[in-house]
């Protein structure tokens, strides 16, 4: 008898949404019209879908397309709530665009997007995905892993930190005034979890372009750590000696720390991590440490970086 031990990214079977409801509730979701239609703006479709990593290939449906596009955290667009955020990107304008690299590199300049996706091929990975607020889903993510990009910008050896920052238009993301928020939008990594091989570089989503209200045109996905961390329309990226500033950590940092890794013991002061809830039906199920990735990031960690 062949026993097959399932790796550590693989979503336990009985955990996935049953083929068969998935596509018949997309059929009936198609025909009302109220199946979210991603953006395609700014990127040629030509690149999606891009090719399947085996090795993150799950052998069970994922969340349901119409779900992971229609229950997102994007403040920038309305800070106050989860569903119907595409329907407020439509001044959003995501082409051209522009990712400035700065800081300790070895030529700091600004590369066009288009230019970045003919360097480096795109393939499809699904990784589950955990909010801070307890919701998670699993989706097939498109891009290619961070530390390609690394390479290329060359970063000089007293670089130890990476600071992203989220695109700054208040005329096109009518939630920036809806909050008095430090924008526009940042976050960091510690240099060795950016190279780190499960840490990628998003622009696709599904097998298309990256919705506007899920990222577009590129954002970062670190599956191990709580959302906010997976930083959406990047415009800048920066390489430091020192470690740098997080929005939220700056607003409430007695909640949100640097590292903010996925531990179901460590208490959140609004929302238990013991457990987390599946969209779109909201089931409860045990958090797994570093969100099911432990066995390819614990060694990163002293186990006290949370």
């Amino acid at each position: 008898m062949l026993i097959r031990i399932p790796n550590g990214w693989e979503i336990p079977e009985r955990e996935a949404t049953p083929e068969s409801v998935y596509w018949n509730r997309r059929s009936v979701l198609r025909a009302a019209g109220l199946l979210a239609v991603p953006s395609l703006a700014g990127q040629g479709t030509s690149l999606y879908p891009a090719k399947k990593n085996d090795q993150f290939a799950l052998d069970r449906a994922v969340t349901p397309e119409w779900a992971a596009t229609g229950y997102n955290n994007y403040y920038e667009f309305d800070p106050y709530a989860k569903e119907g955020l595409k329907d407020l990107t439509g001044k959003f304008n995501i082409a051209p665009w522009k990712v400035e690299v700065t800081g300790l590199v070895k030529e700091p300049q600004t590369y066009d997007l288009d230019d970045i996706l003919k360097k480096f091929p795109l393939e499809e990975r699904l990784y589950r995905f955990r909010c801070v607020e307890r919701w998670a889903m699993a989706v097939p993510w498109t891009g290619f892993p961070m530390a390609a990009f690394i390479k290329l910008v060359e970063p000089k050896a007293t670089a130890k930190f990476i600071r992203f920052v989220t695109v700054n238009r208040p005329k096109e993301m009518p939630g920036m005034a809806k909050a008095p928020y430090p924008w526009p939008y940042f976050e960091g990594l510690r240099m060795d979890e950016a190279m780190n091989p499960l840490t990628m570089l998003v622009t696709g989503l599904y097998g298309k372009p990256l919705p506007k209200q899920n990222g577009a045109p590129i954002r970062v996905v670190v599956p191990w750590k709580y959302g906010y961390k997976s930083i959406k329309s990047i415009v800048r990226v920066e390489f430091t000696s020192n470690e740098p500033p997080t929005f939220w950590n700056r607003l409430q940092p007695a909640e949100y720390g640097f590292y903010s890794n996925v531990e179901p013991k460590k208490p959140h002061p609004r929302w238990s991590q013991a457990y987390e809830q599946l969209i779109p039906t909201m089931e409860r199920k045990a958090t797994l440490q570093y969100n099911g990735y432990e066995q390819f990031v614990s060694g990163l960690y002293n186990g006290k970086e949370f």
